[in-house]
């Protein structure tokens, strides 16, 4: 699957993904009004809603960005009719041949990582497998180690799909304990190194390993030395757009033949109709040219 992204990247000359983390606040006026009068004000009104504003963003984007990344919080949020719409909005996305991140954030260790590395394992039943999730990669916490980290590697080389290990992340308090200084390294100098070290068994034919870092974009001379501590580590950086990355901070996260990164925005895209009066409730056309606008900011 790394090899799938990094030529998916490379065909439509793009190295980003669109976050699909809607809230309701976000939703169009006539959506919302639409879906309540359908279904009442309840969870199910909420998850409909959101699987058409996705598919609405997905429509508009799926020729010009190679990923998206469905936040599972967004939708764990209203329960069954929620994660009704994430698994949907998931299926529509594998339809439009868009790779698809599930942002799940896991971290255990034992059987219960064992468990939670179905979303990319697949589940078995009675020799009848299953895959219930269908994403290509997920994101995970490294903080239980290697314990909760082997059976996603395992599951990546069985699968041949990914996992990003959060390493630097983009949120200002991640210097509460990702800064710390234990042995003249910080901890998430120490956990790059793991994950470096991790990655080895998980190498693609390209360069670069299914097991993947979470580096933020708002942390410029933290991304520099990660990439040079990390050649063969391909990125997924959050924190452009909305929480202040620009393209420009982010020369240095890619390698010299301009890969190795898959760059995140969410609420600067799908929520983009909102910040220009000309696009009124054009939820799609407003995201595709933010989407195109991000391309450029990145073309360095």
């Amino acid at each position: 699957m790394i090899d799938t992204l990094l030529r998916k990247i490379d065909a439509m000359k793009n190295p980003t993904v669109v976050g699909l983390d809607p809230t309701l606040e976000m939703m169009p006026a006539h959506l919302k009004a639409e879906m309540f009068e359908k279904c009442g004000k309840n969870p199910e009104a909420v998850g409909k809603m959101f699987l058409k504003f996705n598919k609405d963003i997905i429509d508009s984007i799926e020729d010009i960005v190679p990923a998206v990344k469905p936040q599972i919080a967004m939708y764990e949020k209203y329960g069954l009719e929620g994660m009704k719409a994430y698994l949907e909005t998931i299926e529509y996305a594998n339809q439009k041949g868009m790779i698809v991140i599930g942002d799940i954030k896991r971290g255990d260790i034992s059987s219960t990582a064992a468990a939670y590395a179905a979303h990319i394992e697949g589940t078995e039943i009675e020799g009848e497998s299953f895959d219930l999730w269908k994403e290509d990669w997920v994101t995970i916490n490294p903080y239980l180690g290697i314990d909760g980290i082997q059976p996603f590697i395992d599951a990546c080389n069985k699968k041949d799909r990914g996992v990003f290990v959060l390493v630097k992340t983009s949120n200002p308090s991640s210097s509460q304990l990702q800064d710390i200084v234990v042995n003249n390294k910080t901890i998430y100098e120490t956990v790059a190194e793991l994950v470096k070290e991790w990655g080895t068994q998980s190498m693609g034919t390209m360069g670069y390993s299914r097991i993947g870092a979470v580096v933020g974009a708002t942390h410029k001379e933290q991304g520099e030395k990660l990439r040079a501590m990390m050649p063969h580590t391909f990125f997924l950086v959050p924190g452009y757009g909305a929480q202040g990355g620009t393209g420009a901070d982010l020369k240095g996260f890619f390698d010299k033949d301009g890969r190795g990164c898959i760059v995140n925005s969410s609420r600067g895209i799908i929520a983009a109709y909102k910040k220009n009066d000309k696009y009124g409730e054009k939820v799609g056309e407003a995201a595709r040219d933010a989407a195109i606008s991000m391309k450029a900011d990145l073309q360095y």
